[in-house]
């Protein structure tokens, strides 16, 4: 089954959290990145809001989530990966090491999809997870070596990774 409203959905959510990863890119990339990464969220949040308008102007159409035991367990695993992410961001801070924390949240945002894609019954969120995961890898390894901040790299590359699948989105809804 087509569920367009998750669609509009991925656009709107994935567009909003790729404008945040290049925000958080913004921390401390090289000095010429800044306007492209500006470029980028702006770019981002215009998906974004085009997915919010899909998904408002579409609200009672098809949704994964709309079996209600979809919805609990959408509900555990957004729960347990914001419970993840916070305790681990708190230690990470307490141990002085605030500069891990970016590629420790984009870890835990990218394990979070292998069980959303249970609820959704989307085999595509397994590379999203797959991604977001490299992504968290690659920002905490090669960032020291381009000397700049971990949240530079891990932004840019979890924000490349949503900002696709925010355009997958709208593209999986308008040819559904």
């Amino acid at each position: 089954m087509e569920y367009i409203r998750d669609y509009a959905m991925y656009a709107s959510i994935f567009g909003l959290f790729s404008f945040v990863w290049f925000g958080w890119a913004q921390e401390g990339p090289r000095a010429g990145w800044r306007k492209y990464l500006g470029a980028a969220s702006g770019a981002a949040m215009l998906i974004c809001l085009v997915g919010v308008y899909l998904s408002a102007t579409n609200w009672d159409a098809a949704s994964a989530l709309s079996e209600q035991t979809a919805f609990g367990n959408y509900l555990i695993s957004v729960y347990a990966e914001f419970a993840l992410a916070g305790i681990g961001a708190f230690i990470l801070i307490r141990l002085k090491r605030a500069g891990d924390v970016a590629p420790w949240i984009a870890f835990i945002v990218g394990i979070h999809f292998i069980g959303l894609q249970s609820v959704f019954q989307d085999r595509s969120l397994y590379v999203l997870a797959a991604l977001l995961v490299a992504a968290a890898v690659v920002g905490y390894f090669v960032s020291p070596r381009l000397q700049v901040a971990k949240s530079a790299i891990t932004g840019i590359g979890a924000g490349t990774v949503l900002f696709v699948f925010a355009v997958s989105g709208l593209i999986r809804f308008w040819m559904a």
